[in-house]
């Protein structure tokens, strides 16, 4: 051998014999490159990370690995006979043990060879590992003693995936059903909520009846405060945002992170019908600031998804990728996708990106930061929004208006006062274990991610808001861009009506600043899209035709208040929105803002779309195309672009 002593002295000393062993059969037989050899020892020592995983991000075979560490460990190499007649294992015997605890510690005991002796199969066979198993399976079988075979990550994943599938998807469709039924929305509306709404019908209709001009007046002032109200608070949001401080995160603290230090990170990525998934994300994710052997991606993919499998395979990702097959069962819903993935998660933190999101990056550590600075209470933290196409047609552009207005104005001020943040749906970072104690996603609701928001503040819990951005494709087809909107309205509305079943006790849990945010945010929300129809019918019919009727139903302070609320609102509407593209630098959309009412109008069709489907087909969600963008997204790649301007 001829390298150098320097590599001499760090084999002996940072790695175990059975590593070292393995390392060396690697570089000698040419799996490895001298270079290579040198690299790992001096990232293992770096990072801390274990061989394999070093080894399998710089592209290294995990069953060339698998192999030579049985060897040198001197027992047998099993990966090879998995899936044939010659495997042998006990399903029932793995089930009386806990899945996340085997996927955490990379093992899984496969069949007790006597009273007192256990068979596992494990990723590592170094003594901390074997102490670890150890006190994992004498936990179920006190005493016993436990027999390593070697096999790869993938190994263990696939035997965890195949024995436990029915319980654990079971688990992701009904955990919070079945704990916490009361903040589940797999029942639509309640038997008093039910009581109410056809209450405040017929009495609506009675009232026209009686008296129609009274009735309508009351109806136009209603919806005007509506209006006046949800701006004027969206404006005190927007000012707040000015002085967020994006939980403390700054340049000082993430320099002061250790890549040492740095614990894995998982990263979920639900994909249904999208087969250029990995390529793609081979591509985002080898721009992220992370060391790479610590960072553990999921793609979770459907049963019934054959093509999107296949081309997962065919791309042979490194070994820091593992494909999640979520069994065919409904709902198919992304919540339910993401629920069943997080029993493989190895990571102390975890995120969902979708298939075509580039985040900045240093996102990562970022995230990392504000949790460490941010408090036990802290159980996420969202990154903004926003998209690589926003110049492609009229739809894009608003798309990127609405999206720079909501996610570095409105959310933003949402955390510098302290109120109930609704999550967007990826780039939230959330903590492990918090995560499970609040009981993942809910599969029924078809905007899981702003109700897990509102569901952590009803629990004691914070969300905020780290200053960096993921980039992904904006919609730009009319019928998809429904289809999408309308989902995400009528998660709304689930969302609302989940956490309004007991609107007293939510009060006394949050407090009132926090409750009236959350019915101004959530149901102001579809509630204006909702509005809008009936007050511009009311407009266009005075405009138009001026009826006497018409002069009843709009007198003196009457008349006043719905002008205020159709010229002052919409204008200040438009401003805010002028004001988030600027932070962006995003010149040359101010003009676009103006046409935000033919926007709005689109946002009416697609509530009344929602609306429609709350009430047919609550679970069905609507599947959004991506890859419909002809912009060439390689200028992400090279550099990163602008960031939303924060206050000094």
């Amino acid at each position: 051998m001829s390298a150098s002593n320097d590599s001499h002295t760090l084999l002996t000393n940072t790695l175990s014999d059975n590593e070292r062993d393995t390392l060396l059969n690697l570089w000698m037989e040419g799996t490895i490159t001298e270079t290579q050899l040198e690299e790992a020892v001096q990232r293992h020592r770096a990072y801390r990370s274990s061989l394999r995983d070093i080894l399998g991000s710089m592209g290294v075979n995990q069953e060339s690995y698998a192999s030579w560490l049985a060897e040198s460990a001197e027992t047998g190499f099993v990966s090879e006979l998995i899936g044939s007649e010659y495997f042998d294992y006990d399903p029932e015997f793995i089930r009386r043990f806990d899945p996340p605890t085997l996927i955490r510690f990379l093992f899984c005991p496969l069949r007790q060879l006597d009273e007192q002796t256990v068979i596992a199969l494990a990723a590592e066979t170094d003594e901390d590992a074997e102490t670890y198993i150890t006190q994992a399976v004498q936990q179920v079988i006190p005493g016993a003693e436990v027999v390593i075979l070697v096999g790869t990550e993938i190994d263990i994943t696939r035997m965890v995936n195949s024995v436990f599938e029915k319980p654990l998807i079971h688990k992701a469709i009904n955990l919070i059903r079945e704990q916490n039924p009361a903040q589940s929305a797999s029942t639509v509306f309640t038997y008093w909520q039910k009581v109410v709404f056809w209450g405040l019908g017929l009495l609506l209709v009675l009232a026209l009846i009686l008296d129609t001009i009274t009735t309508l007046q009351v109806i136009v002032v209603l919806f005007s405060l509506v209006y006046v109200v949800g701006v004027f608070y969206k404006l005190v949001i927007s000012l707040a945002s000015f002085v967020n401080d994006g939980h403390g995160v700054t340049k000082e603290h993430i320099a002061e992170l250790s890549d040492a230090e740095l614990p894995i990170y998982s990263i979920l990525v639900p994909v249904y019908k999208e087969p250029e998934v990995v390529p793609r994300l081979l591509k985002a994710l080898a721009r992220m600031d992370y060391p790479k052997e610590k960072l553990d991606v999921l793609v979770l993919m459907e049963a019934d998804d054959a093509e999107t499998i296949e081309s997962a395979k065919a791309a042979r990702p490194p070994s820091f990728f593992r494909f999640i097959i979520v069994p065919d069962s409904l709902p198919r819903t992304k919540p339910k996708a993401c629920n069943y993935g997080l029993n493989f998660c190895r990571g102390k933190y975890v995120t969902i990106y979708d298939a075509e999101d580039v985040p900045e990056p240093d996102q990562l550590k970022k995230a990392v930061a504000a949790f460490e600075h941010g408090g036990e209470k802290l159980i996420c933290v969202q990154a903004a929004l926003n998209y690589f196409n926003a110049k492609e047609n009229y739809l894009t552009r608003m798309f990127t208006l609405e999206y720079s207005y909501w996610f570095d104005t409105l959310l933003p001020g949402l955390d510098r006062l302290g109120l109930p943040i609704p999550l967007g749906g990826t780039s939230n970072h959330f903590r492990l274990d918090a995560l499970w104690k609040l009981l993942a996603w809910d599969p029924f609701n078809v905007t899981e991610d702003a109700d897990l928001g509102i569901r952590a503040s009803s629990q004691g819990y914070t969300v905020g808001i780290i200053r960096s951005t993921t980039y992904e494709e904006a919609n730009k087809a009319f019928k998809n861009w429904i289809r999408q909107r309308s989902r995400w309205i009528k998660g709304y509305m689930q969302t609302w009506l989940v956490h309004n079943r007991n609107p007293l006790k939510l009060l006394r849990v949050i407090g009132l600043k926090q409750w009236l945010s959350y019915n101004f945010f959530i149901g102001g929300t579809f509630a204006i899209f909702l509005i809008n129809p009936l007050m511009w019918f009311f407009f266009i019919i005075w405009l138009v035709f001026q009826p006497a009727w018409m002069g009843l139903l709009f007198y003196g302070w009457v008349w006043q208040l719905a002008f205020f609320s159709l010229i002052v609102g919409n204008l200040l509407a438009i401003f805010l929105n002028m004001l988030a593209v600027v932070r962006r630098r995003k010149y040359d959309l101010l003009p676009y803002a103006l046409t935000n009412p033919i926007y709005w109008t689109m946002h009416s069709i697609a509530s009344y779309m929602g609306l429609w489907q709350l009430i047919t087909k609550p679970f069905y969600w609507e599947k959004t195309n991506h890859g419909l963008t002809h912009v060439n997204t390689d200028h992400l790649f090279e550099e990163a672009p602008v960031s939303p301007t924060t206050p000094s």
